[in-house]
């Protein structure tokens, strides 16, 4: 048996490559949408990718089972409750895949999703005990898949809770202990709110240290898995209904180009939205008045879903040499409509200064000054419920979690100084860029997070 993990940092996302070596067959299991990695290690081991599997409608990236399918002629596979406008294999609990001596079983396992399934892969079709199982988003390593988001129109929360329950505590926790575990998402996803770094681990250490595997009743876990969790991101509902359309192939070769420093300033005079994925710091010392800052070193392509709307023709400044990787991580969330970037950012701001303007980043000190002042700014916490909760707050703040920013923002006065802080100072001037474009004049945010705020004030609690 061949069996590969590919796992995406910027989305915390994993799929899987499984093979029968013998007879060369494979099957993907939820692939992105850049699919050359998959293609790449098929012709290198010379495998015919046969299937292409969707544990879910996917919410956080637009899966590239199209792409398989186009270069491949494979069959794409979904649960039995799948809808779709592309022809689909509907998989039945229990139905077998045989690649050769390998054999790939399903079981349905619905809760995060309706149609979720998770897909047990036995090295050998005599096996009693299967090798591993991919879980999709029903069961992370530490958590389980949430069951309120907007993928799922028309069933509640409670009804999924319900569904994942069974899921979790008779199907999956019945398989033996020594069962592999390898979900479809890892640390950081919104697709949960207590996953582990680790990729993979077993039935029995899920069994002993994942709080939602316990032994317990129903309404007990609907309660905990559905209790702190944060919103999440405005794109999740766009590409879980892109998941079920038979949509546009993403082809590398006709993504975005340079653009000459005309092209651009005539397309951001159009109405295009600037995204400058510089570090923080670059951006604060100089950028275009209404950029959106989505920093590259960080979870760029969640955050970008997240502050940018997937409607809005985009034009791209990014780090030298980074342009193309920029354009292709918002491809993978669906965001399709950059109309090109600038080659070298430093050059083009340095022919622009006269536009250039810096943006407000205020030390902990200089916010606890401003804060006894006359006219003191209003704090925004753009934490997650469980960071704010977990490492103390300002008790002056107004929270609302980066997630919840786009939609909250009529909350927000627009005469008043606004300082925004998250825990490190990246979130923050994601936030602080979105509400200077969208009008707010007085928009600063704290160099270093909660956690500088924390430092700077600590002798003070002492």
């Amino acid at each position: 048996m061949f069996f590969a993990q590919y796992y995406l940092d910027c989305l915390s996302q994993a799929s899987y490559m499984i093979a029968d070596e013998r007879t060369g067959q494979a099957v993907v299991v939820d692939p992105r949408r850049d699919v050359s990695e998959y293609l790449a290690d098929a012709r290198a081991h010379g495998f015919t990718v046969v299937g292409v599997i969707n544990t879910h409608f996917h919410a956080d990236f637009v899966a590239g089972h199209l792409e398989m399918a186009d270069e491949t002629g494979a069959w794409i596979g979904y649960g039995a409750r799948a809808e779709t406008e592309y022809p689909v294999r509907h998989l039945a609990e229990g139905e077998r895949i045989a690649l050769g001596d390998v054999v790939l079983e399903v079981m349905e396992t619905p809760g995060h999703t309706p149609e979720s399934i998770s897909v047990l892969v036995y090295e050998h079709a005599g096996d009693t005990v299967p090798y591993g199982v991919l879980t999709g988003d029903a069961l992370f390593i530490g958590d389980v898949g949430r069951p309120d988001l907007l993928a799922s129109v028309g069933v509640t929360a409670e009804e999924l809770g319900a569904m994942l329950h069974d899921s979790v505590q008779n199907k999956l926790m019945g398989l033996p202990d020594e069962v592999r575990v390898f979900p479809a998402h890892g640390a950081g996803s919104a697709c949960g709110k207590n996953l582990s770094t680790e990729k993979s681990s077993t039935i029995g250490e899920q069994r002993a240290t994942n709080y939602a595997c316990a032994p317990m009743g129903r309404e007990e876990f609907v309660a905990l898995v559905t209790a702190g969790q944060s919103a999440a991101p405005g794109y999740f509902a766009y590409d879980a209904d892109l998941n079920r359309k038979d949509r546009t192939l993403y082809d590398a070769t006709a993504a975005a180009r340079p653009l000459a420093l005309g092209e651009f300033t005539a397309l951001r005079d159009g109405g295009a939205v600037v995204v400058d994925a510089r570090d923080p710091q670059e951006f604060a010392a100089g950028h275009l008045p209404g950029a959106v800052n989505v920093p590259a070193d960080g979870r760029f392509a969640e955050q970008a879903g997240t502050v940018l709307d997937p409607a809005d023709e985009l034009v791209v400044m990014a780090p030298q040499n980074r342009e193309e990787e920029v354009v292709t991580r918002l491809a993978r969330i669906g965001f399709d409509r950059v109309a090109g970037y600038v080659r070298n950012p430093e050059d083009a701001l340095r022919v622009l200064a006269g536009e250039v303007v810096p943006a407000s980043r205020l030390t902990a000190a200089h916010l606890r000054a401003a804060l006894g002042g006359e006219n003191p700014p209003l704090v925004v916490d753009v934490r997650t419920c469980g960071e704010r909760e977990a490492n103390g707050f300002i008790p002056e703040a107004l929270h609302i979690p980066l997630s919840e920013l786009p939609a909250r923002t009529g909350e927000l006065p627009a005469d008043r100084p606004l300082v925004l802080h998250c825990a490190g100072g990246h979130r923050s001037s994601v936030a602080a860029s979105l509400l200077r474009h969208r009008g707010f004049g007085d928009v600063s945010d704290i160099l270093g997070g909660w956690a500088a705020w924390a430092l700077a004030t600590e002798p003070a609690r002492a």
